[in-house]
């Protein structure tokens, strides 16, 4: 929400939204140094948390150094080393969105660190899974990564951006599946709803990007109105959209509504 206007925070409100979870992520450029991200972190969990209240809406973040900027392992290292001093701070859920972007050995090493810290402070885990021809390889090494750390609780980790070919392998190993909307890539509304008739509604969560390009702040209501059309009742959408998110995020101790 760090790219978006106050006039968002409005209109989440009013259509009915509790609360936001802002994911670190990248910005739309590389940053050059650990400074930047000091200044990112410190907007996440002090400044955005002030302008969402002014709307009504309590802000929660996560931590880490992104996938893309990842591959600069003198840099991501610096940043790794920059969190545990946040992790205390009220809003923050956890670790993420890490994971990969071109699954490069660079980025697996840093993810392993993400994973890492996250276990040593005992942090919920939120994952970034690759873009179209790489989803499949790298959704099948991030869970190997993850797997094979005995610190980690599967229930614990949500894997986001899952599509019709990696929403079963995240389920059946344990995980939570994120679906992503976005009005132009990720998961169309109409998309997500197939997704969600296909794989069932367990440890399934919807997520809408509101970042620096296209995005759709109420894509999340706008699925709701879909799965409605199509002959949901009022109870799942509310189990789907409200009741899932909520049973995965209260396993932090920090994240509590009004």
């Amino acid at each position: 929400m760090v790219s978006r206007t106050t006039a968002d925070y409005e209109a989440m409100r009013i259509a009915g939204c509790e609360a936001v979870c802002e994911p670190a992520f990248w910005a739309g450029f590389d940053r050059s140094s650990a400074a930047g991200f000091y200044d990112y972190f410190c907007q996440l969990t002090d400044y955005e948390p002030k302008r969402a209240a002014k709307f009504g809406l309590p802000h929660f973040c996560w931590l880490c150094i992104n996938p893309k900027e990842s591959e600069d392992m003198v840099l991501a290292r610096e940043v790794l080393a920059l969190i545990p001093t946040f992790l205390e701070r009220s809003n923050v859920l956890g670790i993420g969105e890490i994971g990969l972007n071109k699954n490069t050995r660079n980025e697996l090493a840093i993810l392993e660190e993400h994973v890492d810290l996250a276990a040593r402070f005992n942090q919920l885990i939120l994952v970034h899974t690759p873009h179209l021809e790489d989803k499949l390889k790298g959704t099948r090494l991030i869970l190997d990564v993850i797997k094979s750390d005995s610190r980690i609780q599967p229930e614990r980790v949500i894997i986001d951006h899952v599509e019709e070919h990696t929403v079963s392998m995240v389920l059946d190993a344990g995980f939570w599946a994120g679906i992503t909307l976005y009005p132009e890539s990720k998961a169309t509304p109409a998309r997500a709803v197939d997704m969600v008739e296909q794989a069932g509604m367990r440890n399934i969560w919807l997520n809408c990007a509101c970042d620096w390009g296209r995005s759709e702040p109420l894509a999340v209501p706008q699925t709701a109105l879909e799965m409605r059309r199509r002959g949901h009742s009022a109870e799942a959408v509310d189990h789907l959209i409200y009741g899932n998110p909520l049973r995965f995020l209260s396993q932090s101790p920090r994240f509590k509504l009004a």
